[in-house]
């Protein structure tokens, strides 16, 4: 299973997100949009979204920190 997470500095959402994934032991690749503008207009072509935190997991979009689709996705309780 392969799961980017899409953030940037100082999103406080984007912490808690990456804190939520770790606790549960869930290996993602972390992609910071701050890096990048041509990072930055891809991201916004791919997901249509302009905030983060965004999953992707096996090319699934989830939008900001929800936790009920997270743990679905990921098989938690």
């Amino acid at each position: 299973m392969e799961i980017k997470v899409y953030t940037s500095p100082g999103c406080l959402f984007c912490r808690q997100l990456k804190d939520f994934l770790k606790d549960h032991q869930v290996e993602f690749k972390e992609i910071d949009l701050s890096e990048n503008q041509q990072m930055i207009d891809d991201f916004i072509k791919r997901t249509g979204q302009m905030s983060v935190p965004v999953t992707e997991i096996n090319q699934e979009m989830i939008i900001g920190f929800d936790l009920i689709k997270l743990k679905e996705k990921l098989n938690l309780k």
